[in-house]
């Protein structure tokens, strides 16, 4: 049974609009309404409140490594409907229409390029996309990142902003691929290669439980929201109140969950100082 296949088709472009739609965006942390340009220009972080708005992963690759050095891996890999799912609505045409709307095949890119100069495997979620969820494409190919890493020893840096967990409408196919990448990471590890985490807002599920959480050095933005399950079903659950900034990036760091905070603006310049002093393998 195929679990995705490979596009021939030329891509979709995006057609040219005359007047932009939206000028304006909500923050959802403060409520602040922002000025579209303006956010884009401070990288999408609220310059109210400093809430750091998800990035799409092309903005990612752009803002993370150095300018003209990225190679994608991949990009012809597409998800196929291995069970046929209809509710509650085909999934085969969902997918469509997020790569659609989106100009991507699936809710991750993967690749290669230079950071601060050093060549390193880097793999990008994208909660735009069916909200970052893990099916068959998003396993296979950060699979298939991390082996290259390990057979160049290259260290591998992923950037996680994955709210969806697993893929429902690939049922186990899509749990499988918890599994695979973790396989893969501890073979890296076993190959003596360097794996650094970066968890944005949001980050969850089956993502977090599988390589988000594996990495030698775990980084976040600030109050990005990390967890596996999201408060308000927790408080339902075990019907209690949780403490004040539950499952965001503050609260995780001072329990030992992850290693260091870092603000968008300074996480590239972060990243080249620690793979420096880091990096167990050749780059």
């Amino acid at each position: 049974m195929k679990l995705f296949g490979r596009r021939t088709s030329a891509p979709i472009r995006k057609s040219k609009r005359d007047i932009p739609a939206d000028l304006w965006t909500k923050c959802e942390s403060c409520a602040q309404l922002l000025y579209n340009k303006a956010l884009e220009e401070n990288l999408r972080v609220c310059p109210k409140c400093e809430f750091h708005f998800p990035l799409t992963a092309r903005d990612r690759v752009s803002q993370t490594l150095d300018a003209g050095t990225f190679e994608e891996w991949d990009a012809d890999l597409v998800p196929l409907d291995p069970l046929g799912f209809a509710v509650p609505k085909p999934y085969a045409e969902k997918v469509l229409e997020e790569q659609q709307r989106l100009k991507m095949n699936d809710a991750c890119v993967t690749g290669t390029g230079q950071l601060g100069g050093r060549q390193v495997a880097l793999g990008v979620t994208d909660s735009h996309f069916m909200m970052g969820s893990m099916g068959s494409v998003l396993g296979e190919r950060m699979t298939r990142a991390i082996e290259r890493a390990t057979e160049s020893r290259l260290p591998v840096v992923i950037i996680s902003g994955s709210g969806g967990g697993a893929r429902m409408q690939e049922g186990m196919f899509s749990l499988m691929q918890m599994a695979k990448t973790s396989a893969a990471l501890m073979r890296h590890d076993e190959a003596g290669g360097l794996f650094v985490s970066v968890l944005t807002h949001p980050t969850m599920a089956g993502v977090l439980a599988s390589f988000a959480t594996l990495g030698d050095l775990i980084i976040a933005e600030p109050r990005a929201l990390i967890g596996f399950t999201g408060p308000r079903v927790i408080e339902q659950t075990i019907r209690q109140k949780l403490p004040e900034g539950f499952q965001r990036s503050e609260f995780l760091l001072d329990h030992g969950m992850i290693d260091l905070i870092v603000h968008r603006r300074d996480l590239k310049d972060a990243l080249t100082r620690l793979l420096g002093v880091l990096a167990r393998s050749g780059g």
